[in-house]
């Protein structure tokens, strides 16, 4: 089936003008957006067969309200629908994602929309992918055309002055998309989206980010992966959903030893988890498993962090193994080799950082020779910071690492 003919490419790297704009009477038909790799263009009925293999995905139905049972009956009306609500003052603005793989033919790739907020100077994205499309970098491409023509145009008849994403906590593609595409996150709400699983029970947490017309379309900060290290019957590398099986009750450490958050725990690993990667996606840390290097188990976890912002000149240290783990140097083999990734210069793929902290409780003896064997030495003492468990109150160190090339 032939496409309906469509309205000249929009000039969208254009400099702004204030007289740029497309008002809701000019904007009858969706107008095509090109950055030379993703086309935006009108939904038409060759979309149809793909838009349908899209809203069937598993990985669609688990993030999103696309209703479950969905038919062919279904993709014809949304098609009709999204070309319909151009003609609609106030109504989404939606576009067909079209790419030409490498060897094919132009095709279509997924669907992006522009909705109306709660004023007419605020908007909010949505969009999705055929499962072919993925991992190629198109969405991002995709969203950065859609938010250009919401700053630079008035598709409601006034300038949008902020676009809002939000995604349930686990949709980390989504989360990527939004990170590529230089949105600034501003953390999570609690059961602010309907669980497309079950839509008559608990609401699901949502993570919530915006863009203004002037904030860079790129990344503001490092998505972290953490490399793997390996050394003397360790290894470190990234988490897995399924490491918290391996956890060992901690109920006999010190509670002032930690912060109760901070504790791998068996019961609270999936929300531990999906904090310390919220942390690396915004280049707040690197955060390993210690694993036995022969059966690949994890004992433990090592961290280097900042408490403000992405990882600059300045990290800190921090480490937890489980128990049965303790006693036989792993938590200071993991610490010297975060140390060496961390003071390694980023151009021989370490950190660059020039200087290292810790902090621990006074009392906690074997967590200090750690750092001691690491190369860290006591710069600071705070007296009575921990309330112990008798009542009485115990001092904390705070350690630092300067290497002497500093």
């Amino acid at each position: 089936m032939s496409r309906p003919e469509l309205p000249a490419a929009a000039a969208v790297d254009a400099p702004r003008t204030d007289d740029t704009h497309v008002d809701d009477a000019a904007a009858s038909v969706a107008p095509v957006l090109t950055d030379g790799v993703v086309t935006l263009r009108a939904h038409d009925l060759g979309d149809v067969d793909a838009l349908l293999e899209q809203c069937t995905d598993p990985e669609m139905l688990r993030f999103t309200t696309v209703p479950h049972g969905y038919t062919r009956e279904m993709a014809v009306d949304r098609v009709a629908q999204v070309r319909a609500d151009w003609q609609q003052p106030g109504a989404d603005r939606s576009w067909a994602i079209e790419w030409t793989p490498e060897g094919g033919s132009p095709r279509y790739a997924g669907t992006v929309d522009l909705r109306p907020g709660e004023s007419p100077a605020t908007a909010s994205l949505g969009f999705a992918l055929h499962p072919a499309a993925r991992g190629h970098g198109l969405m991002a491409r995709a969203v950065r055309l859609v938010a250009r023509f919401a700053f630079d145009t008035r598709p409601w008849g006034v300038p949008v002055t902020r676009l809002h994403w939000r995604a349930v906590v686990g949709n980390w593609g989504s989360r990527r998309v939004a990170w590529s595409c230089g949105f600034t996150f501003h953390g999570s709400l609690p059961q602010t989206h309907v669980d497309p699983a079950d839509r008559t029970g608990p609401a699901l947490d949502a993570w919530h980010a915006s863009l203004g017309p002037d904030d860079a379309l790129a990344p503001g900060a490092p998505w972290v992966v953490p490399p793997v290290l390996d050394g003397d019957g360790i290894r470190l590398r990234p988490w897995r959903d399924d490491d918290g099986a391996a956890l060992e009750p901690r109920g006999d450490d010190p509670q002032h030893w930690m912060p109760g958050r901070s504790v791998l725990s068996a019961a609270t690993f999936a929300t531990w988890l999906t904090v310390r990667r919220e942390r690396m996606s915004l280049g707040q840390a690197v955060e390993w498993c210690v694993a036995d290097a022969s059966t690949d188990r994890a004992l433990g976890s090592v961290v280097l962090f900042s408490r403000d912002g992405a990882i600059g000149d300045t990290a800190e240290l921090g480490y937890q193994l489980n128990p049965g783990a303790r006693g036989r140097g792993v938590a200071t083999q993991a610490a010297r080799l975060a140390v060496a990734y961390a003071l390694r210069a980023e151009g021989d793929g370490g950190l660059g950082c020039g200087r290292l902290v810790a902090e621990t409780a006074a009392d906690n003896a074997a967590s200090n020779r750690v750092l001691e064997s690491a190369g860290f030495t006591v710069f600071g003492r705070e007296r009575k910071v921990d309330r112990l468990a008798d009542g009485s109150w115990g001092d904390g160190l705070h350690w630092e690492l300067v290497p002497p090339t500093r």
